[in-house]
């Protein structure tokens, strides 16, 4: 049995529709449904069962889980970079995390984890995935420190031998529609065009960059999908390890490719950033996919213009979601 923690979320249930493609089924989805709109998309997935995630810590402290499990993606967290609640981030994504990767190793199942470039604050120490470097990395937001709280845990504790932590940059694409202000400025910008014919941009306040001329490591989620089942293929691959494209595109690129994509000309409205974001506002960001290329992974990422016309063409101007079939 796999199971999926944050199955119903955005990577996670992009990962059971490949798995699904793959013809395995035997799932245990774990997650918090809530009051939001994510169990939509699991209505086109295959799977043996549904399990809350505090019922199934419960299981799993308790011992009671049915079945052998081979493999946990343990995708869930709270991804909310704007969340204030420390405590909550501390018990969710970094107590939780623990007592789940300390089950996995203890019972020799193979633990397949989400952290986040999140980790690498504003940069200044790099985006190197080596684990030597673990601890110069500074954060910029409580859920990046959460996700970095829990790498550095695993490292001191011996466990990045054993297990696999993805560090994934800018991901976008079908089933983040549930993830309201988290959505990606794709689907942002899609709405906004929609509605306004124009979109709005942060202004730059740093000189070396233009208004717009921000970059980000923007990958596709089928392949950070990919990315991730590689691990998944190669069980005897551990570690951290970044998951993005390798090249850094513009707010500009992204959002004239969801006009090209939208068949409309670009409109674009430079727009103050508000105050309480500048001093956490990241400029540059560019997975070093060096080690994913050395542990054998060659795929190329679906090029940024590509992936947004696939985006909008076949799933959000048809209100779709990713199916298994």
């Amino acid at each position: 049995m796999i199971i999926v923690t944050g199955g119903a979320g955005f990577i996670g249930s992009a990962l059971i529709a490949e798995l699904n493609r793959r013809q395995i089924s035997d799932i245990l989805v774990v997650d918090e449904l809530g009051t939001d709109q994510k169990w939509k998309n699991l209505r086109n997935l295959s799977f043996a069962d549904y399990v809350e995630k505090d019922d199934f810590l419960e299981l799993v402290i308790e011992d009671k889980l049915d079945g052998p499990v081979n493999v946990v993606f343990h995708l869930g967290a709270c991804s909310d970079t704007t969340e204030t609640n420390a405590t909550y981030l501390v018990k969710n994504n970094y107590e939780y995390s623990k007592l789940l990767a300390q089950w996995a190793t203890d019972s020799d199942i193979r633990f397949i984890y989400a952290s986040s470039a999140a980790t690498y604050g504003d940069g200044s120490a790099g985006f190197s995935d080596d684990e030597e470097k673990i601890e110069v990395l500074r954060p910029l937001n409580m859920y990046g420190y959460s996700k970095h709280l829990f790498d550095m845990w695993a490292r001191r504790a011996g466990l990045l031998s054993k297990i696999v932590g993805l560090k994934y940059f800018n991901v976008f694409g079908p089933n983040e529609y549930h993830k309201s202000d988290m959505m990606s400025f794709v689907v942002k910008a899609f709405e906004q065009i929609k509605t306004t014919g124009k979109v709005r941009l942060f202004k730059s306040y740093q000189p070396e960059y233009a208004d717009g001329e921000q970059v980000r490591d923007f990958l596709y989620v089928k392949d950070a999908v990919n990315m991730t089942l590689f691990f998944f293929d190669n069980p005897y691959i551990n570690g951290i390890f970044n998951i993005g494209t390798g090249e850094t595109r513009t707010w500009n690129d992204l959002v004239i490719a969801v006009f090209v994509g939208m068949g409309r000309k670009p409109n674009i409205e430079y727009i103050e950033m508000p105050a309480s974001i500048r001093n956490q506002y990241q400029y540059f960001t560019q997975a070093d996919l060096s080690k994913l290329r050395r542990a054998g992974y060659s795929k190329q990422a679906i090029p940024l213009e590509d992936a947004i016309r696939d985006y909008i063409q076949n799933y959000l101007e048809k209100d779709l979601y990713l199916t298994g079939a």
